[in-house]
Protein backbone atom coordinates (compact mmCIF):
# COMPACT_ATOMS: atom_id res chain seq x y z
CA UNK A 1 0.00 0.00 0.00
CA UNK A 2 2.64 2.47 1.13
CA UNK A 3 4.82 1.87 -2.02
CA UNK A 4 1.55 2.84 -4.32
CA UNK A 5 0.77 5.39 -2.29
CA UNK A 6 3.84 7.26 -2.24
CA UNK A 7 4.28 6.64 -6.26
CA UNK A 8 0.64 8.94 -6.37
CA UNK A 9 2.18 11.25 -3.68
CA UNK A 10 6.03 11.76 -5.04
CA UNK A 11 4.10 12.94 -8.47
CA UNK A 12 2.34 15.42 -6.56
CA UNK A 13 5.59 16.61 -5.50
CA UNK A 14 6.93 16.64 -8.37
CA UNK A 15 3.68 18.32 -10.45
CA UNK A 16 3.91 21.63 -7.11
CA UNK A 17 7.41 22.21 -7.87
CA UNK A 18 7.38 22.32 -11.66
CA UNK A 19 3.51 23.76 -12.10
CA UNK A 20 2.53 21.75 -14.40
CA UNK A 21 -0.46 20.25 -13.29
CA UNK A 22 -3.00 19.82 -15.76
CA UNK A 23 -6.71 17.68 -15.82
CA UNK A 24 -8.31 16.17 -18.09
CA UNK A 25 -10.23 17.03 -20.80
CA UNK A 26 -12.84 14.75 -20.24
CA UNK A 27 -15.01 15.94 -17.69
CA UNK A 28 -14.25 13.39 -14.63
CA UNK A 29 -16.80 12.60 -11.21
CA UNK A 30 -14.33 14.27 -8.81
CA UNK A 31 -13.69 17.23 -10.80
CA UNK A 32 -14.70 20.65 -8.83
CA UNK A 33 -14.13 18.53 -5.45
CA UNK A 34 -11.08 20.04 -4.94
CA UNK A 35 -8.77 22.65 -6.87
CA UNK A 36 -5.12 22.52 -8.02
CA UNK A 37 -4.55 25.53 -5.34
CA UNK A 38 -4.48 23.14 -2.66
CA UNK A 39 -0.84 22.31 -3.67
CA UNK A 40 1.23 22.33 -0.90
CA UNK A 41 3.95 25.46 -1.01
CA UNK A 42 7.77 24.59 -0.11
CA UNK A 43 7.21 20.96 -0.28
CA UNK A 44 10.91 20.19 -0.07
CA UNK A 45 10.91 19.04 3.86
CA UNK A 46 10.67 15.67 4.36
CA UNK A 47 7.19 15.44 5.98
CA UNK A 48 4.12 17.08 4.63
CA UNK A 49 0.78 17.10 6.50
CA UNK A 50 -3.52 17.45 5.00
CA UNK A 51 -6.30 18.62 7.16
CA UNK A 52 -9.64 17.08 6.05
CA UNK A 53 -12.69 18.34 7.94
CA UNK A 54 -15.73 16.31 7.73
CA UNK A 55 -19.03 17.66 8.90
CA UNK A 56 -21.56 15.81 9.28
CA UNK A 57 -24.82 15.96 10.21
CA UNK A 58 -24.03 14.80 13.64
CA UNK A 59 -20.96 15.93 14.88
CA UNK A 60 -17.48 17.87 13.03
CA UNK A 61 -14.63 15.05 12.15
CA UNK A 62 -11.01 16.24 11.58
CA UNK A 63 -8.70 13.90 9.65
CA UNK A 64 -4.64 15.04 9.65
CA UNK A 65 -2.80 13.07 7.37
CA UNK A 66 0.93 12.62 7.60
CA UNK A 67 3.41 11.88 4.76
CA UNK A 68 6.56 11.06 5.15
CA UNK A 69 9.66 10.48 3.02
CA UNK A 70 11.74 8.91 5.39
CA UNK A 71 15.18 8.86 2.78
CA UNK A 72 16.47 10.80 -0.07
CA UNK A 73 15.64 9.55 -2.96
CA UNK A 74 12.55 7.51 -1.47
CA UNK A 75 9.21 7.73 -2.32
CA UNK A 76 6.96 9.15 0.77
CA UNK A 77 4.06 6.95 2.36
CA UNK A 78 1.60 7.52 4.42
CA UNK A 79 2.45 7.68 7.42
CA UNK A 80 -0.60 7.94 9.84
CA UNK A 81 -3.70 9.87 10.96
CA UNK A 82 -4.54 11.96 13.47
CA UNK A 83 -8.57 11.91 14.36
CA UNK A 84 -11.18 13.86 16.98
CA UNK A 85 -14.09 15.07 16.56
CA UNK A 86 -17.03 17.12 18.41
CA UNK A 87 -20.77 17.17 18.69
CA UNK A 88 -23.52 18.25 18.11
CA UNK A 89 -22.69 18.98 14.30
CA UNK A 90 -22.90 22.18 12.67
CA UNK A 91 -26.59 22.00 11.50
CA UNK A 92 -27.38 22.05 14.91
CA UNK A 93 -26.39 25.90 15.05
CA UNK A 94 -28.46 26.79 12.36
CA UNK A 95 -29.33 30.10 14.01
CA UNK A 96 -26.08 30.79 15.63
CA UNK A 97 -23.59 30.40 12.52
CA UNK A 98 -20.67 31.62 14.36
CA UNK A 99 -20.87 29.27 17.24
CA UNK A 100 -21.17 26.46 14.94
CA UNK A 101 -17.95 27.83 13.47
CA UNK A 102 -16.06 28.14 17.13
CA UNK A 103 -16.48 23.96 17.42
CA UNK A 104 -14.17 24.04 14.31
CA UNK A 105 -11.94 26.44 15.87
CA UNK A 106 -11.81 23.83 18.25
CA UNK A 107 -10.74 21.23 16.11
CA UNK A 108 -8.01 23.47 14.80
CA UNK A 109 -6.11 23.73 17.73
CA UNK A 110 -6.09 19.87 17.02
CA UNK A 111 -4.23 20.04 13.50
CA UNK A 112 -1.82 23.20 15.58
CA UNK A 113 -0.78 20.01 17.84
CA UNK A 114 0.09 17.47 15.54
CA UNK A 115 1.72 19.42 12.89
CA UNK A 116 5.09 21.09 13.52
CA UNK A 117 4.56 25.53 13.85
CA UNK A 118 7.13 24.96 10.50
CA UNK A 119 5.01 23.26 8.45
CA UNK A 120 1.16 25.49 9.41
CA UNK A 121 1.67 27.67 6.33
CA UNK A 122 1.99 24.83 3.60
CA UNK A 123 -0.36 22.59 4.83
CA UNK A 124 -3.55 22.55 3.36
CA UNK A 125 -6.71 22.62 5.64
CA UNK A 126 -10.47 21.49 4.00
CA UNK A 127 -14.00 21.06 5.00
CA UNK A 128 -16.41 19.38 3.22
CA UNK A 129 -19.77 19.25 4.31
CA UNK A 130 -22.30 16.27 3.87
CA UNK A 131 -25.98 15.62 4.55
CA UNK A 132 -26.60 17.56 7.81
CA UNK A 133 -26.18 20.98 5.61
CA UNK A 134 -27.68 19.33 2.68
CA UNK A 135 -31.66 19.61 4.50
CA UNK A 136 -30.77 23.13 5.57
CA UNK A 137 -31.98 26.02 3.81
CA UNK A 138 -29.50 27.29 0.96
CA UNK A 139 -29.01 30.82 3.04
CA UNK A 140 -28.47 29.07 6.25
CA UNK A 141 -26.12 26.52 5.41
CA UNK A 142 -24.11 29.02 3.47
CA UNK A 143 -23.81 31.49 6.54
CA UNK A 144 -22.45 28.34 8.77
CA UNK A 145 -19.99 27.76 6.05
CA UNK A 146 -19.24 31.59 5.22
CA UNK A 147 -18.24 31.44 9.17
CA UNK A 148 -16.30 28.54 9.21
CA UNK A 149 -13.97 30.06 6.15
CA UNK A 150 -13.38 33.48 7.97
CA UNK A 151 -11.90 31.04 10.51
CA UNK A 152 -9.94 29.17 8.09
CA UNK A 153 -9.16 32.52 7.05
CA UNK A 154 -7.52 33.48 10.07
CA UNK A 155 -5.79 30.47 11.11
CA UNK A 156 -1.93 29.59 9.71
CA UNK A 157 -2.43 27.04 7.74
CA UNK A 158 -2.65 27.30 3.71
CA UNK A 159 -6.59 27.75 2.83
CA UNK A 160 -7.27 26.76 -0.73
CA UNK A 161 -10.36 28.45 -2.77
CA UNK A 162 -13.92 26.62 -2.56
CA UNK A 163 -11.63 25.31 0.82
CA UNK A 164 -15.36 24.88 2.70
CA UNK A 165 -17.93 23.51 0.48
CA UNK A 166 -21.12 21.23 0.89
CA UNK A 167 -20.27 17.56 -0.72
CA UNK A 168 -22.89 15.70 -3.18
CA UNK A 169 -24.32 12.79 -1.12
CA UNK A 170 -23.05 10.67 -4.57
CA UNK A 171 -19.48 11.59 -3.58
CA UNK A 172 -19.92 9.90 -0.19
CA UNK A 173 -19.98 7.12 -0.83
CA UNK A 174 -17.38 7.03 -4.28
CA UNK A 175 -14.94 8.13 -1.76
CA UNK A 176 -15.69 5.88 0.87
CA UNK A 177 -15.18 2.85 -1.23
CA UNK A 178 -12.09 4.24 -2.31
CA UNK A 179 -10.94 4.41 1.14
CA UNK A 180 -11.61 1.32 2.09
CA UNK A 181 -10.72 -0.38 -1.04
CA UNK A 182 -7.30 1.25 -1.04
CA UNK A 183 -6.61 0.85 2.79
CA UNK A 184 -7.79 -3.03 2.00
CA UNK A 185 -5.18 -3.26 -1.10
CA UNK A 186 -7.84 -4.32 -3.43
CA UNK A 187 -7.07 -1.31 -5.69
CA UNK A 188 -3.66 -2.23 -6.26
CA UNK A 189 -2.93 -4.65 -9.83
CA UNK A 190 -5.98 -5.55 -12.20
CA UNK A 191 -8.04 -8.03 -9.93
CA UNK A 192 -10.46 -5.49 -9.12
CA UNK A 193 -11.50 -8.27 -6.43
CA UNK A 194 -13.38 -5.45 -4.61
CA UNK A 195 -15.63 -4.72 -1.81
CA UNK A 196 -19.27 -2.93 -1.40
CA UNK A 197 -19.60 -0.22 1.06
CA UNK A 198 -22.01 0.94 3.64
CA UNK A 199 -22.37 4.05 5.38
CA UNK A 200 -25.06 5.23 7.56
CA UNK A 201 -25.02 8.97 8.80
CA UNK A 202 -27.28 10.53 10.60
CA UNK A 203 -29.43 12.22 7.99
CA UNK A 204 -28.47 9.98 4.65
CA UNK A 205 -27.21 6.33 3.94
CA UNK A 206 -24.81 5.59 0.90
CA UNK A 207 -24.49 2.28 -1.21
CA UNK A 208 -21.29 2.02 -3.27
CA UNK A 209 -19.81 -1.44 -5.37
CA UNK A 210 -18.75 -2.83 -8.54
CA UNK A 211 -21.33 -4.56 -10.20
CA UNK A 212 -19.55 -7.79 -11.98
CA UNK A 213 -22.44 -8.64 -13.73
CA UNK A 214 -23.83 -6.86 -17.08
CA UNK A 215 -27.43 -7.27 -15.97
CA UNK A 216 -26.91 -5.59 -13.07
CA UNK A 217 -25.95 -2.33 -15.64
CA UNK A 218 -28.69 -2.99 -17.85
CA UNK A 219 -31.22 -2.77 -14.84
CA UNK A 220 -29.50 -0.22 -12.74
CA UNK A 221 -31.95 3.37 -12.55
CA UNK A 222 -29.97 5.87 -14.23
CA UNK A 223 -27.96 8.30 -12.77
CA UNK A 224 -26.66 4.97 -10.06
CA UNK A 225 -23.39 4.47 -11.75
CA UNK A 226 -20.35 6.45 -12.50
CA UNK A 227 -16.96 5.86 -14.23
CA UNK A 228 -13.45 6.52 -13.36
CA UNK A 229 -10.09 5.70 -13.79
CA UNK A 230 -7.33 5.07 -11.47
CA UNK A 231 -3.97 2.81 -11.07
CA UNK A 232 -4.50 2.33 -14.80
CA UNK A 233 -7.92 0.91 -14.10
CA UNK A 234 -11.57 1.91 -15.37
CA UNK A 235 -14.02 0.91 -12.42
CA UNK A 236 -18.28 1.83 -13.30
CA UNK A 237 -19.60 2.03 -9.85
CA UNK A 238 -22.93 1.52 -8.74
CA UNK A 239 -23.53 3.92 -6.04
CA UNK A 240 -26.36 5.93 -5.04
CA UNK A 241 -26.79 8.50 -1.40
CA UNK A 242 -30.17 8.48 -0.01
CA UNK A 243 -31.10 11.86 1.76
CA UNK A 244 -33.23 11.59 4.38
CA UNK A 245 -32.81 7.82 5.29
CA UNK A 246 -29.89 8.12 7.60
CA UNK A 247 -30.72 7.22 11.21
CA UNK A 248 -31.85 10.19 13.24
CA UNK A 249 -33.88 11.32 9.77
CA UNK A 250 -35.32 8.18 9.75
CA UNK A 251 -36.46 8.06 13.86
CA UNK A 252 -38.03 11.56 12.98
CA UNK A 253 -40.08 9.78 10.18
CA UNK A 254 -40.44 6.64 12.25
CA UNK A 255 -42.21 9.09 14.96
CA UNK A 256 -43.96 11.29 12.85
CA UNK A 257 -46.28 8.07 11.75
CA UNK A 258 -48.00 8.89 15.65
CA UNK A 259 -48.60 12.16 16.77
CA UNK A 260 -51.15 13.36 19.81
CA UNK A 261 -51.90 16.68 20.28
CA UNK A 262 -51.01 17.65 24.32
CA UNK A 263 -50.74 21.46 26.56
CA UNK A 264 -47.13 21.89 25.32
CA UNK A 265 -47.88 21.02 21.21
CA UNK A 266 -47.74 17.80 18.98
CA UNK A 267 -46.11 14.83 20.96
CA UNK A 268 -44.34 11.79 18.35
CA UNK A 269 -45.21 8.80 19.94
CA UNK A 270 -43.82 4.90 18.64
CA UNK A 271 -44.38 1.50 19.12
CA UNK A 272 -40.55 1.08 19.28
CA UNK A 273 -40.30 3.05 22.82
CA UNK A 274 -41.34 2.38 25.79
CA UNK A 275 -44.79 3.42 26.86
CA UNK A 276 -43.98 5.05 30.03
CA UNK A 277 -40.85 7.41 28.15
CA UNK A 278 -42.06 11.49 27.79
CA UNK A 279 -38.79 13.15 26.40
CA UNK A 280 -37.28 15.68 24.23
CA UNK A 281 -34.70 15.41 21.46
CA UNK A 282 -33.25 18.06 18.72
CA UNK A 283 -32.53 16.73 15.73
CA UNK A 284 -30.85 19.64 12.91
CA UNK A 285 -31.89 22.39 15.73
CA UNK A 286 -35.61 21.47 16.61
CA UNK A 287 -36.84 20.11 19.14
CA UNK A 288 -39.24 17.61 19.26
CA UNK A 289 -41.09 16.24 22.18
CA UNK A 290 -41.78 12.26 21.73
CA UNK A 291 -42.62 9.50 23.72
CA UNK A 292 -44.48 6.09 24.31
CA UNK A 293 -47.64 4.95 23.37
CA UNK A 294 -49.63 4.03 26.23
CA UNK A 295 -52.56 2.69 25.27
CA UNK A 296 -51.11 0.35 22.08
CA UNK A 297 -48.68 -2.29 21.79
CA UNK A 298 -44.98 -2.43 21.99
CA UNK A 299 -42.11 -4.41 20.83
CA UNK A 300 -39.95 -5.62 17.98
CA UNK A 301 -43.28 -6.78 15.41
CA UNK A 302 -45.26 -3.36 15.75
CA UNK A 303 -42.28 -1.37 16.00
CA UNK A 304 -41.02 -2.91 12.51
CA UNK A 305 -44.25 -2.41 10.93
CA UNK A 306 -43.22 1.32 11.90
CA UNK A 307 -39.99 1.53 10.09
CA UNK A 308 -41.24 -0.55 7.55
CA UNK A 309 -43.15 1.97 6.40
CA UNK A 310 -40.16 4.34 6.10
CA UNK A 311 -38.27 1.97 3.86
CA UNK A 312 -40.18 0.04 1.89
CA UNK A 313 -40.57 0.27 -1.64
CA UNK A 314 -38.07 3.55 -1.84
CA UNK A 315 -34.48 2.42 -2.63
CA UNK A 316 -33.60 0.11 -5.61
CA UNK A 317 -32.39 -3.21 -4.88
CA UNK A 318 -29.91 -4.62 -7.03
CA UNK A 319 -29.90 -8.23 -6.74
CA UNK A 320 -26.12 -8.63 -7.39
CA UNK A 321 -25.53 -7.34 -3.70
CA UNK A 322 -26.86 -10.72 -2.36
CA UNK A 323 -23.63 -12.18 -3.51
CA UNK A 324 -21.08 -9.63 -2.96
CA UNK A 325 -19.09 -8.59 0.36
CA UNK A 326 -19.83 -5.72 1.81
CA UNK A 327 -17.70 -3.10 4.84
CA UNK A 328 -20.38 -1.27 7.09
CA UNK A 329 -19.63 1.39 9.00
CA UNK A 330 -20.71 4.42 11.26
CA UNK A 331 -24.21 3.99 12.98
CA UNK A 332 -24.10 0.45 11.45
CA UNK A 333 -20.66 -0.16 13.42
CA UNK A 334 -22.10 2.40 16.72
CA UNK A 335 -25.44 0.00 17.29
CA UNK A 336 -23.34 -2.98 17.46
CA UNK A 337 -20.81 -1.88 19.54
CA UNK A 338 -23.58 -0.27 21.56
CA UNK A 339 -25.49 -3.84 21.99
CA UNK A 340 -22.10 -5.85 22.64
CA UNK A 341 -22.66 -7.61 18.99
CA UNK A 342 -18.94 -6.58 18.41
CA UNK A 343 -15.91 -4.74 20.02
CA UNK A 344 -15.17 -1.23 19.75
CA UNK A 345 -12.04 -1.38 19.16
CA UNK A 346 -11.83 -4.55 16.49
CA UNK A 347 -15.25 -4.80 14.80
CA UNK A 348 -16.35 -7.67 14.16
CA UNK A 349 -18.58 -9.60 11.66
CA UNK A 350 -22.01 -9.70 11.66
CA UNK A 351 -25.33 -11.25 9.59
CA UNK A 352 -27.93 -9.14 8.63
CA UNK A 353 -30.14 -11.70 10.80
CA UNK A 354 -27.80 -10.61 13.50
CA UNK A 355 -29.19 -7.38 13.58
CA UNK A 356 -32.68 -8.37 13.62
CA UNK A 357 -32.42 -10.94 16.48
CA UNK A 358 -30.68 -7.95 18.69
CA UNK A 359 -33.50 -5.96 17.79
CA UNK A 360 -36.30 -8.58 18.81
CA UNK A 361 -34.10 -8.73 21.91
CA UNK A 362 -34.29 -4.79 22.85
CA UNK A 363 -37.52 -4.20 21.59
CA UNK A 364 -39.44 -7.12 23.43
CA UNK A 365 -38.00 -6.05 26.77
CA UNK A 366 -38.05 -2.48 26.38
CA UNK A 367 -39.53 -1.66 29.78
CA UNK A 368 -36.65 -3.77 31.14
CA UNK A 369 -34.10 -2.73 28.83
CA UNK A 370 -31.81 0.18 30.47
CA UNK A 371 -29.37 2.01 27.53
CA UNK A 372 -28.13 5.42 27.04
CA UNK A 373 -30.26 6.19 24.54
CA UNK A 374 -33.78 5.50 24.22
CA UNK A 375 -34.03 4.94 20.69
CA UNK A 376 -31.82 1.56 20.41
CA UNK A 377 -35.17 -0.63 19.70
CA UNK A 378 -36.12 1.86 16.70
CA UNK A 379 -32.56 2.13 15.61
CA UNK A 380 -32.08 -1.51 15.18
CA UNK A 381 -35.14 -2.21 13.83
CA UNK A 382 -35.08 0.42 11.20
CA UNK A 383 -30.87 -0.89 10.31
CA UNK A 384 -32.61 -4.26 9.53
CA UNK A 385 -35.50 -3.06 7.37
CA UNK A 386 -33.28 -1.17 5.72
CA UNK A 387 -30.82 -4.02 4.68
CA UNK A 388 -33.76 -6.32 4.20
CA UNK A 389 -36.18 -4.69 2.98
CA UNK A 390 -34.88 -1.22 1.27
CA UNK A 391 -31.77 -2.48 -0.15
CA UNK A 392 -32.52 -6.03 -0.57
CA UNK A 393 -30.40 -8.22 1.17
CA UNK A 394 -30.61 -11.16 2.06
CA UNK A 395 -30.50 -12.90 6.20
CA UNK A 396 -27.46 -14.69 5.94
CA UNK A 397 -25.22 -11.86 4.07
CA UNK A 398 -22.46 -11.64 5.74
CA UNK A 399 -21.20 -7.65 6.37
CA UNK A 400 -17.25 -6.63 8.22
CA UNK A 401 -18.53 -3.89 10.96
CA UNK A 402 -15.29 -1.98 10.60
CA UNK A 403 -14.10 1.45 12.36
CA UNK A 404 -10.62 1.51 11.03
CA UNK A 405 -8.49 -0.30 8.62
CA UNK A 406 -5.12 -0.61 8.97
CA UNK A 407 -5.52 2.29 11.71
CA UNK A 408 -7.27 4.25 9.18
CA UNK A 409 -10.55 5.64 9.43
CA UNK A 410 -13.19 4.36 7.14
CA UNK A 411 -15.32 6.96 5.77
CA UNK A 412 -14.85 9.44 2.83
CA UNK A 413 -12.02 11.61 4.02
CA UNK A 414 -8.70 9.89 2.71
CA UNK A 415 -10.52 8.85 -0.32
CA UNK A 416 -11.15 12.13 -0.83
CA UNK A 417 -7.62 13.37 -0.01
CA UNK A 418 -6.37 10.55 -2.31
CA UNK A 419 -8.55 11.75 -5.34
CA UNK A 420 -7.04 15.20 -4.79
CA UNK A 421 -3.63 13.56 -5.35
CA UNK A 422 -5.41 11.75 -8.27
CA UNK A 423 -6.09 14.64 -10.07
CA UNK A 424 -3.04 16.66 -9.17
CA UNK A 425 -0.81 14.18 -11.08
CA UNK A 426 -3.66 12.63 -14.00
CA UNK A 427 -1.22 14.25 -16.55
CA UNK A 428 1.53 12.33 -15.73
Amino acid sequence: MATSWGTVFFMLVVSCVCSAVSHRDQQTWFEGIFLSSMCPINVSASTLYGIMFDAGSTGTRIHVYTFVQKMPGQLPILEGEVFDSVKPGLSAFVDQPKQGAETVQGLLEVAKDSIPRSHWKKTPVVLKATAGLRLLPEHKAQALLFEVKEIFRKSPFLVPKDSVSIMDGSYEGILAWVTVNFLTGQLHGHRQETVGTLDLGGASTQITFLPQFEKTLEQTPKGYLTSFEMFNSTYKLYTHSYLGFGLKAARLATLGALETEGTDGRTFRSACLPRWLEAEWIFGGVKYQYGGNPEGEVGFEPCYAEVLRVVQGKLHQPEEIQRSSFYAFSYYYDRAVDTDMIDYEKGGILTVEDFERKAREVCDNLEDFTSGSPFLCMDLSYITALLKDGFGFTDSTVLQLTKKVNNIETGWALGATFHLLQSLVISH
